[in-house]
């Protein structure tokens, strides 16, 4: 099936490893140019613009803090400017410690904060002067934006912001932008890996109906799917993948 994304620029966070590197290359793949975006992770950026390259299309890096506004706004203008635009956003820088919730500290409620739901408004509102008309923008948020989560209380909180900032950048954007929203269970990234070996027994994958944790590039499908021409009459939608965790 193709996507109509043969010849788009596509503006990718996070996108040094994870879901981020799968939707990259799953964009490449279906013909798109990436500007791969990356907080400190720079080597694994520039593996990603590997893999993009290997596929034949454009990858362009572009580093900054998405939690600092300023340099939000200085990198996405300069790549903005030198692609000329963007066809498609995605939102997939996050961060998440998982503290229980009667000890996370100030200090750790602002730092997800910030990453999570922060750094997405700063992004999106950068993004907004080079997005063409038709594009799309999808955010990536969690299934504990919908369940709440005792061990990352600020991750949940921050991803159900998310949600709804989304919502609100759907109606805001309509009808010229397309906003939408993925909300994954726990993928095999080395976030997703981490977060596991820190959470108690009783979120073993073996709760969810389909008894696994997520591959980055089942999460990616989705992301690109909804970025793509081929779900043009749906915005403001949150998709769940969650493999059956929650099926509200």
């Amino acid at each position: 099936m193709d996507l109509g994304l043969h010849g788009r620029v596509a503006l990718v966070t996070g996108a040094s490893s994870g879901i981020g590197t799968a939707t990259a290359r799953l964009l490449a793949e279906e013909g798109a140019d990436v500007v791969v975006a990356f907080g400190h992770n720079e080597a694994g950026a520039r593996q990603t613009a590997t893999l993009i390259e290997a596929v034949g299309r454009r990858a362009w890096l572009c580093g900054f803090d998405v939690a600092d506004a300023a340099a939000v706004a200085a990198a996405i203008r300069a790549v903005g400017e030198q692609t000329g635009g963007f066809d498609v956003l995605v939102i997939c820088a996050g961060h998440n410690i998982v503290t229980p919730f009667a000890d996370v500290t100030p200090d750790e409620w602002d730092t997800v904060i910030s990453v999570n739901l922060s750094g997405a408004f700063y992004t999106l509102r950068a993004a907004m002067p080079f997005l063409r008309d038709g594009a799309a923008v999808v955010t990536v948020a969690s299934v504990a934006a919908a369940t709440g989560a005792p061990h990352h209380a600020h991750y949940a909180a921050a991803k159900a912001g998310l949600v709804n900032l989304t919502k609100s950048a759907a109606r805001a954007l309509a009808p010229r932008i397309r906003v939408n929203c993925v909300a994954p269970g726990i993928a095999l990234t080395p976030m997703g890996r981490e977060t596991v070996a820190n959470l108690p027994p009783d979120y073993a994958c073996d709760k969810l109906a389909l008894q696994r944790y997520a591959e980055p590039e089942e999460i990616a499908r989705c992301i690109v799917f909804l970025a793509s021409p081929a779900a043009s009459f749906v915005t403001g939608a949150t998709l769940n993948v969650n493999g059956g965790r929650d099926m509200r």
